[in-house]
């Protein structure tokens, strides 16, 4: 398991059937992003369900 699965931007994708990184990046950070490891991801926010519904109530 890595930490995109555990990401706000991680996407699943009903059309390809796969699940995918929604972050939009200009062509510079793009290659930024691919040359990092992605453990140690700039972009990543932990996806809390339970504090979204906070924000609702």
């Amino acid at each position: 398991m890595s930490a995109c699965e555990h990401c706000a931007h991680y996407a699943y994708d009903d059309e390809y059937e796969c699940y995918f990184c929604d972050i939009n990046l200009d062509e510079d950070e793009m290659a930024r992003f691919m040359s990092q490891s992605m453990d140690n991801c700039h972009y990543f926010q932990l996806y809390d369900e339970y504090k979204i519904v906070e924000k609702q109530n």
